[in-house]
């Protein structure tokens, strides 16, 4: 379509006007919907914050039974679906993002676009609207960081293997192993990336949707995860990740 906005953020918006029509009584484009839809589920950073109801209406037809017998009133179906889309526009528009972002970004994005990358975008989306996934995908960063540098150096790993033993590793192999330095200082950094990467598995068993299926118990509860847990593991990982692949830039590659 000749009229389809360029940018990411201005698509979602349509998208959302689109919806709100079709709530509302007005003349929604239903092929730009289908359009918008198709898109933005193939898109990485969209997809993950999508409304579920855009991901399970593939047409306006299928949209509007939906929201027709959630809400009778056109101010509340209007407010529904804004707030719906919030958490996507917010992530959008930068406001749940950290400083550190773009460096972890641009380190990723040259270092294997169509991969880890992928991972990074998707982490940063979960971060604050769904963070049990996002401790999940942070430790998938590290050991999606981590089997790609392994593969380069020609290393051999076990496709069961940890992330704490991937890291190892890839430490050694990067000359990052704190035995393999005599400066102290040097050793207590090094050491305190690896005791980082084995709390990451832990925050990630204690917390992440990986073990959602487990039966709380008295001496086990449930405990959910906030965005600010989250945004540590996501931080973390992006951090490590980072700190890894410049370092296989530098000195590891073949």
């Amino acid at each position: 379509m000749d009229d389809m906005p360029e940018t990411l953020i201005e698509r979602v918006a349509m998208m959302e006007g689109i919806l709100v029509a079709a709530a509302t009584g007005g003349s929604p484009d239903g092929h730009a919907y289908e359009i918008l839809r198709r898109e933005l589920l193939h898109d990485d950073e969209a997809k993950a914050l999508l409304p579920a109801f855009v991901r399970t209406s593939r047409t306006l037809d299928a949209f509007w039974p939906y929201i027709k017998d959630r809400y009778g009133r056109y101010a509340e179906r209007r407010a529904f679906i804004r707030e719906s889309f919030t958490p996507l526009m917010d992530h959008l528009e930068g406001r749940n993002r950290s400083p550190g972002d773009a460096v972890v970004n641009d380190a990723l994005a040259s270092f294997d676009a169509d991969g880890v990358h992928a991972v990074w975008t998707k982490a940063l989306a979960r971060r604050t609207a769904d963070p049990e996934g996002a401790i999940t995908v942070a430790r998938t960063l590290l050991e999606a960081v981590c089997k790609h540098i392994l593969d380069g150096l020609g290393i051999a790993y076990a496709p069961r293997d940890d992330l704490p033993k991937l890291y190892g590793a890839v430490a050694r192999g990067l000359r990052l192993a704190p035995d393999q330095h005599r400066e102290e200082p040097i050793r207590a950094i090094l050491g305190g990336a690896m005791t980082l990467v084995n709390g990451l598995g832990t925050l990630r068993n204690r917390f992440s949707d990986a073990h959602a299926d487990d039966p709380p118990t008295e001496e086990r509860p449930r405990v959910r995860p906030s965005p600010r847990h989250a945004s540590l593991a996501v931080n973390a990982a992006g951090a490590i990740a980072t700190f890894l692949v410049e370092t296989y830039q530098e000195r590891g590659k073949p």
